[in-house]
């Protein structure tokens, strides 16, 4: 038997922390394209924050990982990459996952429309 690749929905959440003053003004003009309505889980990864620039959200589709434990594990090195990168202060991350191959494989195969 062939088993299903593993595939995760991670979500880490957090605060901004100290910004600088460039920080800053990147993320009030860049905010309406990190809209949290404009968001998906992705590889790459979803950046929304709200307009105050307190809070932010990051969306991973993590693959391949054998657990829940490790996807979320790798969501929150690749979200602390992403905001060391960009010079983005944080703190406060809290880190979400869901296991969307066990969901679809609850679905029943037989369903009646």
């Amino acid at each position: 038997m062939v088993s299903e690749p593993q595939i995760h929905r991670v979500t880490v959440r957090g605060h901004f922390g100290a910004l600088t003053d460039a920080a800053r003004r990147y993320l009030v003009a860049a905010q309406p394209e990190h809209d949290i309505f404009v968001s998906a889980y992705t590889e790459e990864g979803t950046f929304t924050y709200d307009e105050r620039i307190a809070f932010f959200n990051l969306r991973y589709e993590v693959r391949g990982q054998p657990d829940s434990v490790a996807a979320g594990q790798a969501g929150l090195r690749e979200a602390e990459r992403f905001l060391t990168t960009m010079g983005f202060g944080f703190h406060q991350l809290k880190v979400d996952v869901v296991d969307v191959t066990a969901i679809w494989n609850d679905l029943p195969t037989n369903r009646q429309i």
